[in-house]
């Protein structure tokens, strides 16, 4: 008997198959050497869309806590491109919504303080809401006090019973990674004070599927929204999407303003259905739209095999920058092992000496790219490709080439 799938916010069938990417490992699940020889979980990675609401997702397979709490390997300080936007962040949301010494900005999800320290720097008072131990730790350090909890409706209570409520409350790449999505919301509504305001980042599903970005498909990303998946989601919990920008992050994000649905001050801004209509015209209500995707998936699988191994067989060395989730999504689904990458590099020093998951490719310092001479440098965190190649321009010193796998495998000139 097939099991019935429904979806995470309205209980609607999940019979619509999105993106089938096979059995994978966790993607932040990175190995020492001596876990090399043990059994590795691997779960199925296929995500599906809900033809009643329209929202792409995958299966929980994993608690929260085993992919997001005690010990995490991502810290959002190491891309200085991200410190960037973090801090240009900072100073708009200070300027649009008037934030000083009365104001509290509160973000959930808030890893090592990569954004909340600019707050605290023009002398904002901050919360931050993380349950990973490690970067908790990282962020306290930086003077940005923080929770260690999941966030949800009961976090959001005893935050707001405690005087805590938010007048900027602050989500950046968070809503994706949430298994109980209608909970999340709710407690975003909770913790928001009445005349506070929203802001939420998360990959656009439309430049995901106009750019075959199949890679940011991984387990700990459990929804892909659009627009009008998320207005409907926030509509649900009484809370109304007045503004939205479009911005360049993770490869194509949008950044959505929400407000309780009473607060009429903050007007819908023409931008809410002038996407809407952008979503519309471009069949992101229609299920055709979204069961023409995996040809794209399998399109890029095809090119960047065929790049590693005509590369090996011209007897050229490929090694790969990054070790970011994404990475593993593509290296797992397309079957790239050590033969064809041989070893990956990052600068954080929490990746150094680990092993990737599934293909157990070995992670190290980035001065082993200078000191082995690649042909090719393969940039898994794709969308940071600049900020990779301004690091990284020795490479061309020695006639080396840097290649981006995504929406196809390409040389950069």
């Amino acid at each position: 008997m097939a099991l019935e799938r429904r979806c995470r916010f309205c209980g609607g069938a999940l019979a619509l198959s999105f993106a089938d990417l096979g059995m994978s490992p966790l993607s932040n699940a990175f190995l020492r050497a001596g876990q090399l020889d043990r059994m590795e979980p691997f779960y199925p990675l296929h995500a599906r869309v809900c033809e009643q609401c329209f929202l792409v997702q995958l299966e929980q397979f994993a608690a929260p806590e085993a992919l997001f709490g005690g010990e995490y390997a991502y810290f959002s300080s190491y891309a200085d491109s991200w410190l960037e936007h973090a801090a240009a962040y900072a100073e708009a949301m200070t300027g649009r919504f008037g934030l000083g010494a009365g104001s509290r900005v509160v973000e959930i999800a808030s890893n090592d303080g990569y954004l909340l320290q600019y707050f605290v720097q023009r002398g904002i008072p901050v919360l931050g809401i993380e349950p990973a131990d490690n970067v908790a730790a990282a962020a306290e350090a930086k003077g940005v006090p923080t929770v260690r909890r999941f966030f949800g409706t009961a976090t959001a209570r005893e935050l707001a019973a405690s005087g805590k409520q938010a007048d900027l409350l602050v989500g950046n790449n968070v809503l994706a990674h949430v298994p109980d999505l209608n909970d999340f919301v709710a407690g975003l509504a909770v913790l928001l004070k009445p005349g506070g305001v929203i802001t939420l980042e998360f990959p656009h599903l439309l430049r995901l599927m106009a750019e075959g970005q199949f890679d940011t498909i991984y387990h700990e990303h459990f929804s892909y929204f659009s627009f009008l998946a998320a207005e409907r989601v926030f509509a649900a919990h009484g809370l109304t999407l007045f503004d939205v920008e479009r911005i360049p992050t993770h490869g194509g994000s949008l950044r959505v303003y929400g407000r309780h649905e009473a607060d009429c001050a903050k007007r819908v801004a023409a931008s809410v259905p002038a996407l809407r209509a952008l979503e519309r015209e471009a069949g992101l209500e229609r299920a055709q739209t979204y069961a023409a995707f995996a040809d794209r998936v399998q399109e890029a699988k095809r090119h960047l095999l065929r790049f590693l191994i005509d590369a090996r067989d011209a007897g050229k060395r490929v090694a790969g920058y990054g070790a970011p989730a994404k990475g593993n999504t593509l290296l797992n689904y397309c079957g790239v092992r050590s033969d064809l990458l041989e070893y990956t590099v990052d600068r954080s020093p929490h990746k150094q000496g680990l092993y990737l998951p599934g293909t157990h490719i070995e992670i190290s310092h980035p001065d082993r790219i200078a000191a082995t001479r690649p042909d090719y440098v393969l940039i898994l965190p794709w969308n940071l490709t600049g900020e990779i190649v301004a690091q990284m321009a020795h490479v061309r010193s020695w006639g080396g080439r840097f290649v981006v796998p995504i929406p196809r495998a390409r040389v950069l000139d």
